[in-house]
């Protein structure tokens, strides 16, 4: 897994909240600037996919999470990163009449490390002429 410094989140995390005692799982892409943080969660239930925006204040995490759909409520996420920077955790809120915990756990693309070891090891070497446009395989 990627190890990575407290104050970095940027990326893909895969986790899940409980509601009602029924755990539900989401996708989140967050991409960080500072301590703003902002992204996108799919979550798997009809709601769909969701914004938010927040802030990373050194392992504290805060963020407001819109769905994109008629939802109205904002829901309120608060939490911990742990220090290696993969595991973050916490409790959620919708006003005073919903709330529960969560977790994510930082996403590994398998793919993309394929790739990467895949060109160290055999980096490009020779051009290939695919119509009238040049290619580096």
């Amino acid at each position: 897994m990627k190890t990575t410094t407290t104050n970095d989140i940027n990326g893909c995390w895969l986790g899940t909240y409980w509601q009602a005692g029924q755990p539900i799982q989401f996708e989140a892409t967050l991409v960080q600037g500072g301590s703003v943080v902002d992204g996108r969660i799919l979550d798997a239930n009809y709601l769909g996919e969701s914004s938010l925006r927040g802030e990373l204040m050194g392992q504290r995490i805060f963020f407001i999470k819109r769905y994109l759909t008629t939802s109205p409520n904002p829901i309120r996420y608060s939490g911990m990163l742990t220090k290696d920077g993969n595991y973050m955790y916490g409790h959620w809120r919708i006003g005073s009449f919903d709330s529960g915990r969560w977790e994510a756990y930082r996403g590994y693309d398998s793919l993309s490390a394929e790739l990467s070891a895949l060109i160290a090891t055999h980096p490009p070497t020779r051009a290939a002429r695919v119509d009238d446009d040049v290619w580096e395989i």
